[in-house]
């Protein structure tokens, strides 16, 4: 069965880890959105190696990828939520699935909405997960189109110059940027304050101000933080419940399914 969610293309069945194989060597982590800008797989196969070493075959690696986001979310932001376990580690993964599948940078409102609904999850839980950005970071070719050759108008214009001394036209390197540069090392509700101001680096991001549900829903999350992490917290829980229930426990390693 085919499990998708908007975590990764298959769902929460850390089908992101799996590495290149003859057998398969276009797996998800290759594709155009995930690479070179995923990384921390080593942190996973720590992890793992850890678990295996106490109780071997029993944690799946889907389980540990939910479990640290839960905890990368209560150490960023205070955020505490309980998640359920058991969740199963597919077989499949398909990099050529990934760009038709989840929120690119240049998706209007209409197919962000689309893509989430997809999936069983809310227009809430869409503008409520785009929270996420208020951490991390981003490679300057995922929002250059709305600098050059003319700052986009739906930027703030003082915003937009300060990000082209950051991400010069026709770079010979794929620059850098914090994803939120009031507060990047912390997950909370700045994020809707920088849509609001025009100060985001996304074309989606800014689309969340086009229709008055989405525009109620970002104020609310920008007025009332603790309504933010209330909200996250489910809807979190609810994109890491998406996905069937077949699989494996994947052995000694993340990144290779068993055989």
């Amino acid at each position: 069965m085919s499990q998708r969610n908007l975590a990764s293309v298959l769902g929460c069945d850390a089908s992101i880890l799996l590495d290149p194989t003859p057998q398969n060597s276009n797996p998800e982590k290759l594709a155009i959105p995930n690479f070179p800008s995923l990384r921390g797989f080593e942190i996973i196969d720590e992890a793992k190696a850890a678990l295996e070493h106490v109780c071997s075959g029993i944690v799946s690696c889907a389980d540990i990828i939910a479990f640290a986001a839960r905890d990368a979310a209560f150490f960023l932001g205070k955020i505490s939520y309980d998640i359920p376990s058991g969740r199963l580690d597919g077989r499949v993964s398909n990099a050529t699935e990934v760009l038709g599948s989840l929120p690119a940078p240049f998706h209007n409102l209409t197919v962000v909405k689309a893509l989430y609904e997809a999936q069983g999850l809310s227009v809430d839980d869409a503008v409520a997960l785009s929270g996420a950005h208020s951490i991390g970071r981003s490679h300057c070719s995922s929002f250059t189109s709305r600098l050059y050759p003319d700052i986009d108008p739906t930027m703030d214009q003082g915003f937009g110059s300060f990000l082209r001394t950051q991400c010069p036209q026709n770079a010979m390197d794929d620059g850098v940027v914090p994803q939120d540069f009031v507060t990047p090392n912390k997950l909370d509700n700045q994020y809707f304050k920088n849509v609001a101001d025009l100060k985001a680096l996304f074309f989606s991001d800014w689309s969340l101000l086009t229709s008055s549900e989405t525009a109620e829903l970002l104020n609310d999350y920008k007025n009332n933080p603790e309504l933010f992490k209330t909200k996250f917290a489910e809807s979190m829980v609810k994109m890491g419940n998406i996905g069937g229930t077949e699989g494996e426990v994947r052995k000694t390693s993340c990144r290779v399914v068993n055989y």
